[in-house]
């Protein structure tokens, strides 16, 4: 919709933008709506348990179940931001947000981004310290290190988003209002605005580029040295801690993947980058609670989760 500016001018402002949306094949959208909406439920469900489970288990009050209970939290936010709406938008013929509704989007979507990449750095030297130096675990991972993690996380992740849109809120729309996608992402918002964008876009880009990243190549590097000490170690140690591992390089490489793919792609294909979306969204916050319980089934109890910090 548009709207004349305030000042009585010609010139008219976007007061709300339009989503192209996924699919228009009914078919397709019936069944990425039961997908959607099943995925979303269960991830609610099982990122809430691991919290509750978490705060009322005195035998979880642990380093890394905190920080387990935190990425759990963060997931919650990850799902509700945009597949709600996306759900709720399948099946609708116009797909619009407010202006100030593609604002909110786009700030909780890189807060929440910069909290859980600070939270993954968090986990991995959680189970570093637990691995390599286990006699200083409990010295290094105290109270008040855990609590330094989650508020640097919040602060990093606040100040990425609102640096992000410092330069973003006061850009001129005036036409179109078109969004090829089915939720407001920074890279495409900056695009329809009515001036020249590029230098504007090459500093996002260079931002949220070179943090997913950098944050990337510290967590394999961290990995890959944790792997390798977990290999000097008894071979029933190493494949229960090898276990746990694996379920936290898979969340890894499955949320940063689509993250690098849309800030660094220079020119990215639009059906895959929705693809890549909706699994970002939809998929990755349900990996948290079915890799914990892959992890508990394979360790029996306990221990299967709490390997490294047994060492």
């Amino acid at each position: 919709m548009l709207t004349k500016s305030m000042d009585g001018a010609n010139q008219s402002v976007v007061s709300e933008f339009l989503f192209l949306g996924l699919t228009n094949s009914w078919e397709i959208q019936l069944l990425l709506f039961v997908f959607s909406s099943t995925f979303y439920v269960a991830s609610m469900m099982g990122n809430s348990l691991i919290i509750l489970i978490v705060t009322c288990d005195p035998h979880l009050h642990s380093p890394m179940y905190f920080l387990l209970a935190n990425l759990s939290f963060i997931d919650l936010g990850v799902s509700s931001v945009t597949s709600p709406k996306m759900i709720y938008d399948l099946f609708r013929k116009h797909k619009v947000i407010s202006f100030g509704g593609c604002i909110a989007q786009i700030f909780f979507i890189h807060v929440i981004g910069g909290v859980e990449m600070v939270l993954l750095i968090a986990m991995a030297f959680d189970r570093y310290v637990a691995i390599c130096k286990p006699l200083h675990y409990l010295t290094i991972m105290s109270p008040r290190m855990c609590v330094f993690f989650i508020v640097a996380a919040w602060m990093i992740g606040l100040t990425h988003s609102m640096v992000q849109l410092a330069f973003v809120v006061k850009l001129p729309f005036c036409g179109p209002n078109v969004l090829d996608t089915f939720y407001c992402d920074l890279p495409r918002f900056i695009k329809l605005a009515c001036i020249d964008t590029y230098q504007l876009e090459s500093m996002i880009t260079a931002n949220s580029g070179f943090i997913s990243v950098g944050s990337f190549f510290i967590l394999i590097i961290s990995y890959i040295i944790i792997i390798l000490t977990v290999q000097k170690q008894s071979s029933a140690v190493s494949s229960k801690a090898l276990s746990t591992l694996s379920a936290h390089i898979t969340v890894v490489v499955l949320f940063f993947g689509p993250l690098i793919f849309v800030y660094t792609w220079p020119s990215p294909s639009i059906p895959l980058d929705k693809f890549l979306a909706i699994f970002d969204t939809v998929l990755t916050p349900l990996l948290n609670p079915v890799h914990i319980q892959e992890s508990r089934s394979e360790g029996g109890n306990e221990e299967g989760m709490q390997t490294a910090s047994e060492l």
